[in-house]
């Protein structure tokens, strides 16, 4: 019996083998960057890029996200989710910097196969690092929608969202 698409799919680190210089997801910013940028972040630590392959054809990726850490100020966070995280001025974080999925491989739920795996990888680093909640900047209301869906709380007046770990610890249980 052949093994479904999604259950042959594999995600790594982003490598010189990946190649970069042909995805689209049809975000120009997104694509920019990771045409771009994202290499010489990944060898600066500026940011962590996962990418998403069939391992059948290793150098095409099919999507990607990056993370970093980061700290977010105390008053920013909403109120449901203030009681998950400690009482300092600025409150350390992981940012899910961005996550694209190739154009011709949207729609099959391979954003949120990266989104899960980068909540899996920004709570396993959180107690190393010190992180008490992940952060996305959402490009549009779309994606807000596709981070609500995921359990991300919406800050006021903006298209950043948050999940704090403690959260986070739960669902994985």
């Amino acid at each position: 019996m052949p093994v479904a698409p999604s259950q042959a799919l594999r995600i790594e680190p982003l490598g010189s083998h990946h190649n970069r210089s042909v995805f689209s997801c049809g975000v120009e910013s997104l694509d920019r960057y990771f045409r771009t940028q994202a290499n010489q972040d990944v060898k600066r630590r500026a940011n962590a890029v996962f990418v998403l392959i069939d391992p059948r054809e290793p150098a095409e990726v099919l999507g990607y996200y990056s993370l970093c850490a980061t700290a977010l100020a105390q008053g920013s966070v909403p109120l449901d989710a203030r009681k998950h995280i400690p009482r300092y001025p600025l409150v350390s974080a992981t940012l899910v910097g961005r996550l694209a999925i190739a154009e011709h491989q949207q729609g099959q739920g391979l954003g949120a196969l990266l989104l899960a795996d980068a909540v899996i990888r920004a709570y396993a680093s959180a107690s190393s690092v010190g992180s008490s909640m992940l952060i996305v900047d959402a490009i549009s209301e779309q994606a807000v929608a596709f981070y609500e869906a995921n359990g991300f709380v919406r800050l006021p007046d903006s298209l950043r969202l948050v999940l704090p770990m403690r959260v986070i610890a739960k669902l994985l249980e």
